[in-house]
């Protein structure tokens, strides 16, 4: 495929150069939430020089507060590119299904496309499971998150009769922290006895798993893993696309494309940034991949 996107890029240079400079005057890159804002900025930095100089256009990062300010900017026209995660391009999808098309999926080391939402608990706390946590309080994320919300929404009142999302059913109360990062630190802290985040689940507990939220956070010095529990997880999740608005110019799609197609090759570190972990970069994905999860969004939320 790598060998193809290059032939394409080729072909598209050689007929249309200058083009893009001409058709755009700023490519914009979304970063969704689930981090502070500086750290999001700081793993995307590389990817503004390679963008400014593939484009010759000025690029522009943007971190917004949560994940519907990267969907709106998506739907919007202000963003061009970002890496949403499955429930985030569901929501965009069902608000308008022309508005961006899904181009890369993230590939673990083992060669897989998936991830997991994971529960986890402090050590000290006793909690080993979900049969532990009633009573006690627990954590989403966003609610636009598909490991950090909309996944355990549906797969933990299955795992046994009486738990419902609802505070004060099961759990003492159910809230959300506002993101990835959030809910590990209030874990962390005792703010809250149990959450869920993300993770390929793959390596060591130890390192925060190989790629994901948690890995973040052992990086940034926000936690010890030795100090968490894992007490839940999901299903296998298809990992997340890397979208581009469908208006863009063909030749920009195609350049954009190929730049994140052959990142992990040309430059692992910012591959390691921008993939949230160890990774064999990225490869192409269509549409098909999240039907399933367009179909679990609806039932659960709606749009």
């Amino acid at each position: 495929m790598k060998k193809t996107l290059a032939m394409a890029l080729a072909a598209t240079t050689a007929l249309t150069t200058g083009a893009a400079a001409q058709d755009i005057t700023e490519f914009r890159i979304g970063i969704l939430g689930g981090e502070n804002a500086q750290d999001r900025m700081n793993n995307y930095e590389c990817m503004v020089d390679y963008t400014n100089d593939l484009l010759g256009v000025e690029t522009k990062l943007f971190a917004p507060a949560d994940y519907n300010g990267v969907i709106q900017g998506l739907l919007g026209g202000t963003i061009d590119m970002a890496w949403l995660g499955a429930s985030s391009y569901a929501a965009t999808y069902l608000q308008d299904s022309e508005a961006v098309e899904p181009v890369l999926i993230k590939v673990n080391l083992d060669g897989s496309v998936g991830y997991h939402s994971i529960g986890f608990a402090r050590v000290d706390s006793g909690i080993t499971s979900l049969d532990d946590m009633a009573g006690k309080a627990f954590g989403f994320g966003d609610p636009n998150s598909t490991s950090g919300y909309l996944i355990p929404s549906i797969e933990i009142p299955q795992y046994k009769d009486g738990i419902t999302m609802e505070s004060g059913d099961y759990f003492g109360e159910v809230k959300f922290t506002g993101g990835h990062e959030q809910t590990i630190v209030a874990v962390n802290n005792g703010d809250i006895d149990g959450g869920v985040t993300w993770a390929d689940g793959q390596g060591n507990w130890e390192d925060g798993y190989n790629s994901g939220a948690l890995r973040r956070a052992v990086d940034a010095g926000l936690v010890d893993m030795n100090d968490l529990v894992q007490i839940w997880q999901s299903n296998v999740i298809p990992e997340g696309p890397v979208v581009l608005r469908s208006a863009l110019p063909e030749d920009v799609k195609v350049k954009m494309t190929t730049l994140v197609d052959e990142l992990f090759e040309n430059d692992p570190d910012c591959a390691y940034g921008v993939a949230a972990g160890d990774t064999l970069g990225f490869q192409p994905v269509t549409h098909e991949m999240y039907e399933s999860i367009v179909a679990a969004r609806q039932s659960v939320i709606g749009n």
